[in-house]
């Protein structure tokens, strides 16, 4: 878009201009799919620029990941689905070739939809993901691919659950949260929650302060279930889970299906979570299916 590569300095200075290549992607028949070049820190900026009708009139894919979430909030507003996934520099640019469970998302999800698809988990993982694999410096190596060896896990609950999804980067939630893009508690209510932490790998303490927050937002009492993206570099894993399980049980939520270690967010491969399609979340065998086909 026309303001896109005026620089950080300019973009920092005129949050309306990034606004404006937003909206004006919306406007512009021509544009199939938006997808966001990296994610940040900043893009609740932009809310005082946003015109929700011209997204509600005009829907088509919006892809991305981390402080996008607001742009995600901005659409699921509006009443259109996006799809928390892959961006630009991270995943389209980087050299050597895209994951093929990247790629495989895209192609089954954006391209070829269909009802009930299961969102299978990935069997490696890398600790090399945050790199600036777009580098030329990076031309000629390749990424190391670790065995997971863990699959999805089940940190609480049992059954089957059914609810549209809603989420993002819990780090960024407290950029949102009192905004007029924050989901309202009724939004919340019979919702598959997807969180995932971002590339500052947070404390464990931290985590738990951000879902505390959500905890007395009601925001748990409503929701039927949570499904939680693999921890960058895979550290404070461990101490991830205890915090859900302790933070639920504050809630007396000791119930609620949690399902660990899906490939969403801050790790590679990365997968697609589309917001507000219907979902079920099988943690008796450990699945993960949307139950409604993504585009048209």
């Amino acid at each position: 878009m026309p303001n896109s590569l005026k620089g950080t300095e300019y973009l920092y200075n005129h949050p309306e201009k990034r606004a404006e290549d937003f909206m004006n992607a919306f406007k512009d028949k021509s544009i199939k799919a938006i997808i966001s070049a990296i994610g940040g820190e900043d893009t609740i900026r932009l809310l005082p620029f946003i015109d929700y009708n011209i997204i509600r009139k005009n829907p088509k894919i919006f892809m991305g990941f981390s402080d996008t979430t607001a742009n995600h909030f901005m659409m699921y507003k509006a009443g259109v689905v996006s799809y928390y996934g892959p961006a630009l520099l991270s995943d389209f640019a980087e050299y050597g070739d895209m994951y093929e469970y990247t790629e495989n998302a895209i192609k089954n999800l954006l391209f070829d939809a269909k009802e009930n698809f299961k969102i299978e988990k990935c069997d490696y993982w890398t600790n090399e993901d945050g790199e600036e694999w777009w580098n030329g410096e990076n031309i000629n190596k390749t990424k190391t691919r670790i065995k997971d060896e863990k699959g999805y896990e089940v940190i609480q609950g049992e059954g089957k659950i059914r609810g549209k999804l809603l989420g993002g980067c819990l780090d960024a939630f407290p950029l949102y949260i009192g905004t007029e893009v924050w989901p309202k508690l009724e939004e919340w209510k019979d919702k598959i929650i997807f969180l995932e932490t971002c590339e500052n790998m947070p404390e464990p303490y931290l985590v738990g302060y951000y879902l505390r927050n959500l905890g007395a937002q009601g925001i748990f009492s409503v929701a039927k279930g949570i499904i939680v993206g693999k921890p960058r570099k895979e550290k404070y894993y461990e101490e991830y889970k205890n915090v859900f399980k302790s933070i639920l049980k504050e809630f007396n939520r000791e119930d609620m299906p949690v399902l660990y270690n899906a490939n969403f967010g801050h790790t590679a491969p990365r997968g697609i979570i589309p917001y507000g399609i219907e979902c079920e979340l099988d943690v008796g065998n450990k699945e993960i299916t949307l139950l409604e086909a993504l585009v048209k």
